[in-house]
């Protein structure tokens, strides 16, 4: 049955508007970026065997161009259009978090972080630089490892902020294959340097682990040495 043919409450368009897009599932949300599916399949449908072919929405979008566009269905229109919606996205949480409305909701910066590094294949470590007020001044990924490890040095940690005058910091890295559970060396890492930012009265804020599924905040979970 095509989608026109659906009860109105059962269309992701009409869903949304009537009951909004927190209501809709990840296929309906990708299915009104895809518009039309095939003739064998409907948007719907179609957005469903995407998602369940990469394993989930966000390892769809952090895909390769070519991958996505070898799936049945898939042409350049509709690949620019999924790759709109993500970049809209975005920016979208980048000019919140530079007009200071954002930073102390602890979703809204996973989200963010989360958009910035899901598509690394390779572990790479991030610095969020801010202010007093929690206006993001700088964001930038630092460092880049290998697929499980990535070395950091701390004290090019601290040049890079005091070289944006931050007072507050957040760092972030991913785990590309794995769930975003901390390991030693993370928990290691992350106490040397917050041991180093109160020697120059600087203040780590939080240290976000983006997996390939998840993201996590120790300062969220009262991890070390946030507890």
């Amino acid at each position: 049955m095509a989608i026109k043919d659906w009860h109105e409450d059962d269309r992701p368009r009409e869903k949304l508007l009537k009951f909004g897009a927190a209501h809709l599932t990840d296929a309906e949300i990708l299915a009104i970026f895809l518009r039309t599916g095939t003739q064998s399949q409907s948007a719907i449908e179609l957005a469903r065997h995407l998602i369940d072919e990469f394993g989930s929405l966000a390892e769809l979008l952090a895909a390769p161009q070519e991958v996505v566009l070898a799936c049945h269905g898939i042409g350049p229109a509709k690949y620019a259009q999924i790759m709109a919606s993500l970049e809209m996205g975005t920016r979208y949480l980048d000019s919140q978090l530079k007009m200071g409305q954002a930073l102390g909701r602890s979703q809204v910066v996973k989200d963010y972080i989360s958009t910035q590094l899901r598509g690394e294949h390779r572990e790479v470590f991030a610095l969020l630089c801010l202010d007093n007020a929690l206006k993001l001044l700088d964001f930038e990924i630092l460092f880049t490892g290998g697929i499980s490890s990535c070395s950091v040095c701390i004290k090019h940690v601290l040049r890079h902020a005091l070289s944006h005058a931050a007072s507050q910091l957040i760092i972030a890295h991913n785990h590309p294959h794995t769930d975003a559970k901390p390991s030693t060396a993370d928990n290691i890492l992350t106490y040397e340097l917050k041991k180093a930012c109160d020697l120059l009265d600087l203040s780590l804020i939080d240290h976000i682990i983006v997996g390939r599924n998840d993201t996590l905040s120790y300062a969220e979970n009262g991890l070390p040495p946030f507890d």
